[in-house]
């Protein structure tokens, strides 16, 4: 009895689903099934794409879901436009059309791995919609036009279908989306103020690495949804600029908290952090533990200048996300952040996707198969579909399994239930139950690879039609065109320039270490909250594989990132000091020499001289604002000389 209490729980998502959950589900079963049921009565060719639509723009937040859909709608005009452009250039000579189709989608795949969020959705759109409509009009060139109207009006009515509903079934979504990025931001922020406390109080280890690593995944997610957030707020808002800040200014408090780690011994008894304005408590537990004297040892003088600058960035943090709840009088604030662009992955993934179109159209002209257009297709959207994936061999794996049990339903259906349906009525009950099921799938996090594929291809393997349906040697020749799409996608991804992440580790690590270099630049440009969001972003995607590394070297990545994220951070703050220009002389001369050195990679031995040296200085300095930026210089080549030093010690074969 207790394994079946096991099993049955297991299961629960389904006979006992949350009500948004449930909401979801419904909202975008009925919207995908009027979509197919418009597209019927219509009379279109291919019905079935509708409600392909309609699952592939439903997103869980409005925001989420008008933004894809938006750039949903950009890319298949776009790709329309390519698509009949390549028809007619290359009308009978197939050889040179798919050629130039498969430079056509490697180059969109190439440039989206460049962009974020759904703007490469919309770019790897074009490639596939090209394939799409050029693969469905092969047969007949001259009625090109024709498919990418038909194919154009799926697209628009799946979105229109999508967006009704959703309307429908969410009001007041301003309040609402409103109320939600509030209570995210001031979750975030309690968790970032208690592990800063929780970070000051245990010794660097595996368990804080963790920590800090689970909530800096938090904070890149949740920045990269901001903007779903500001586009539900409507237009000519600039909440989303002020979210950002506040979760940079969080990174700079946690990059500030790993240095005070360095500087101060471990301190007890962490504040209590619950109710609002955490960082008012977290300051006066800060202020009881520092030290009251700044002529004390170099460590205690070291630890004020770091104290102040981390309550200055928790008072940020908490006026920007006042400034969320109610806009300031003529706000026009701007804050964005550009995370690492992978050119060496953009162009692996533009090779990989037009060798594999090229592969697919050699298996067509090989096989002569009746469904080879069909297979191409599917070969072209799936690999659109996961183009933009950090390690699109994981995603594609759960991806075949959802497509099993698609076609194992969709096999009940068309061949069984559809054929006995005589009313559009009858239509929306049969598909209901399935589709329902499929959106509770998608709202659960270990599910939600295998929804991706059930939902968006049952309704293209049923195939329903105005005017007959199919036979079993079309259903099945569609099936195994759909299942060995699929699995011709996965060879290709293990077999065609491979996803390594030791390689992607070494790739990111050089990256980090140029970008350190150039932060001593006089010239340069970079402040704290956009080098930590980077360093973060680049840190999240490696944790995302973090499963296939082991311990060890899971926990030597963590801390050489964290390592170089401390250290840039000032690096920055003494390139701000020298340009300032408020550093005495002697000084200042010192400080350009550092960081010419250090800008040609010169680090350990000269940090180690220059701490020495402004150590003495500031020895013989009476007490003032010059003894006072020494020792902010101090503070700063004191970190960085723990960092560098750690750092040292984490690396393989380090001492």
């Amino acid at each position: 009895m207790a394994s079946l209490s096991r099993q049955a729980r297991r299961f629960s998502w389904i006979y006992a689903p949350s009500l948004p959950d449930l909401a979801f589900a419904v909202r975008t079963a009925f919207a995908a099934i009027i979509s197919l049921l418009i597209a019927m009565w219509m009379e279109l060719d291919s019905p079935q794409w509708a409600p392909l639509t309609v699952w592939v723009v439903a997103q869980s937040s409005r925001g989420e879901s008008l933004s894809k859909a938006r750039w949903r709608i950009v890319g298949t005009l776009v790709g329309s436009v390519a698509a009949i452009t390549l028809m007619a250039a290359f009308p009978q000579a197939p050889g040179l059309f798919f050629f130039s189709l498969s430079l056509w989608i490697g180059l969109c795949c190439a440039l989206a791995t460049l962009l974020d969020q759904y703007r490469a959705y919309g770019l790897v759109l074009t490639g596939f919609t090209s394939a799409i409509i050029a693969t469905g009009a092969i047969s007949q060139p001259d009625d090109v036009f024709a498919v990418s109207v038909a194919r154009t009006s799926y697209i628009i009515l799946g979105v229109l279908c999508e967006a009704v509903l959703a309307v429908l079934f969410m009001p007041r979504i301003v309040e609402h989306a409103r109320a939600l990025l509030l209570g995210r931001l001031a979750e975030t922020f309690h968790a970032t103020c208690a592990t800063i406390a929780s970070q000051l109080c245990t010794p660097a280890g595996p368990e804080q690495q963790a920590l800090t690593g689970t909530l800096l995944r938090q904070i890149v997610t949740f920045s990269g949804q901001i903007e779903f957030s500001a586009l539900e707020l409507g237009p000519r808002n600039h909440v989303g600029d002020h979210a950002r800040r506040a979760l940079a200014g969080m990174l700079v408090m946690l990059a500030h908290a790993r240095a005070l780690q360095i500087l101060h011994p471990r301190m007890q008894a962490p504040p209590p952090l619950d109710g609002p304005a955490p960082e008012r408590r977290l300051a006066a537990w800060l202020e009881r533990s520092a030290p009251a004297s700044r002529s004390g040892p170099p460590g205690e003088t070291a630890w004020q200048p770091i104290t102040t600058a981390l309550l200055a960035e928790a008072t940020l943090v908490a006026h920007e996300m006042a400034a969320c709840a109610t806009a300031p009088h003529g706000d026009r604030f701007r804050f964005s952040l550009t995370s690492r662009r992978h050119v060496r992955e953009a162009v692996n993934n533009g090779i990989r996707s037009a060798a594999a179109i090229m592969g697919a159209w050699w298996a067509w002209e090989i096989t002569a198969w009746q469904h080879g257009p069909a297979f191409i297709s599917f070969v072209a959207l799936i690999y659109g579909l996961m183009a933009t994936r950090e390690n699109p061999l994981v995603a594609t794996t759960p991806f075949l399994k959802g497509g099993l049990w698609c076609a194992a339903t969709a096999a009940v259906l068309a061949l069984w239930v559809i054929p006995a349906i005589t009313a559009p009525e009858l239509l929306l009950v049969a598909l209901a139950v399935p589709m329902t099921v499929g959106g509770l799938a998608a709202r659960r996090p270990e599910l939600a690879g295998y929804a991706f594929s059930f939902n968006m291809f049952l309704p293209v393997l049923i195939g329903p039609m105005n005017m007959g349906r199919y036979d079993e040697v079309a259903f099945l020749n569609n099936t195994l065109a759909f299942l060995g799409s699929i699995v011709f996608v996965l060879l290709t991804y293990r077999l065609v320039i491979p996803f390594r992440l030791d390689v992607h580790i070494r790739r990111t690590t050089a990256w980090i270490g140029q970008r350190l270099r150039n932060l001593a630049r006089f010239q340069a440009r970079t402040d704290a909250p956009a080098w930590l969001s980077a360093c973060a972003a680049s840190l999240v995607r490696i944790l995302f594989h973090a499963t296939a590394l082991s311990p060890q070297a899971l926990s030597t990545c963590l801390t050489e990132q964290i390592s170089d994220m401390t250290v840039g951070i000032y690096i920055i703050r003494l390139r701000d000091l020298l340009r300032d220009g408020h550093l005495p002389p002697r000084t200042q001369r010192v400080v350009a020499l550092f960081l010419a050195r250090w800008q040609k990679g010169q680090t350990t031995p000269t940090v180690a001289h220059v701490l020495a040296w402004a150590s003495h200085e500031q020895a013989h300095n009476a007490p003032g604002a010059d003894h006072a930026r020494l020792g902010e210089v101090i503070a700063c080549l004191r970190i960085i000389a723990a960092s560098l030093n750690e750092k040292t010690e984490a690396a393989p074969g380090g001492r």
